[in-house]
């Protein structure tokens, strides 16, 4: 799932030209690209949407928004390791195709 997440900036710094910021999105830090929000500053809130900040927002609507993402899972599905979730889904996979292979075997 791709969602759009508020996040805390946390830094502002300028790479070759870009202005970017490093944003805590409930305890899960990234960096974002603040092409579209170029005067947003340290410890404000944004809407972070595939990399890019969109929009401002309150610090209140920020902090439930992120409880709610929280509390039905929405952070971990979107910021999990997906390496580690695809370690999971093997897992997962692994007792059908040992049963498919016996299958192939009788």
């Amino acid at each position: 799932m791709c969602l759009a997440v508020p996040g805390r900036v946390l830094g502002v710094e300028d790479r070759d030209g870009t202005r970017m910021a490093t944003v805590d999105f409930g305890g899960v830090v990234k960096e974002v690209c603040l092409e579209y929000l170029p005067d947003l500053q340290v410890g404000e809130y944004a809407i972070v949407h595939v990399g890019f900040a969109l929009q401002r927002l309150d610090e209140e609507s920020a902090r439930r928004t992120l409880e709610l993402f929280e509390n039905l899972g929405m952070l971990q599905e979107e910021f999990g390791d997906p390496w580690e979730a695809a370690a999971h889904m093997e897992e997962a996979e692994r007792p059908a195709q040992d049963g498919v292979a016996e299958e192939v075997q009788r």
